[in-house]
């Protein structure tokens, strides 16, 4: 008998959805963290802090995980230390890619980034090499034509754990 049970179904797509949301609020908690350490855990006078609590919010993030992340900012929660790091790429036809990565350990995601990079046919580049295009990082100075492989490149990218931003100089269709 397929398809009898309603919970199975259920149990199916609210894991995925769980995973999904899970991947976002780990992003915004290491941007919290972050923030903290730059400038301190007092929102109203620092922006950035401001800011990563705003969009923890507005993707509907619980109250305690933001607290927990506040605390672990400022020295109270454990944990270890975060660096934002910037890599630059280009993908197989030319395509020009801007990461922004918050990490624990850079050497690790710079070779996770490297590996996708290979996988896809592009090619990590150095500091500098696709700054240039992205300089006020929402609208890049050119367009290109993206294919199916540049896509799943992007995709594979913005899934990994440490990355927080893509930016790309190709119009994205998800």
């Amino acid at each position: 008998m397929s398809g009898h049970s309603k919970w199975s179904t259920i149990k199916r797509k609210k894991g995925t959805e769980d995973a999904k949301r899970s991947k976002i609020f780990s992003k915004l908690s290491r941007l919290i963290t972050v923030a903290i350490k730059e400038g301190g855990s007092n929102p109203d006078s620092n922006p950035k802090l401001r800011l990563a609590v705003d969009k923890a919010k507005y993707s509907r993030m619980p109250k305690e995980n933001i607290e927990r992340a506040i605390q672990k900012g400022s020295g109270e929660g454990g944990g270890g230390s975060f660096s934002e790091v910037a890599y630059e790429g280009f993908g197989p036809n030319g395509e020009a890619f801007y990461i922004k990565v918050l990490t624990d350990n850079g050497n690790r995601t710079v070779s996770e980034i490297r590996g996708i990079f290979g996988k896809h046919g592009g090619s990590l580049g150095g500091a500098g090499s696709t700054s240039y295009i992205f300089s006020d990082l929402e609208k890049p100075s050119f367009k290109v034509e993206s294919s199916e492989t540049v896509i799943n490149l992007y995709n594979d990218i913005d899934d990994q754990d440490d990355v927080q931003e893509v930016y790309v100089n190709f119009d994205i269709e998800l």
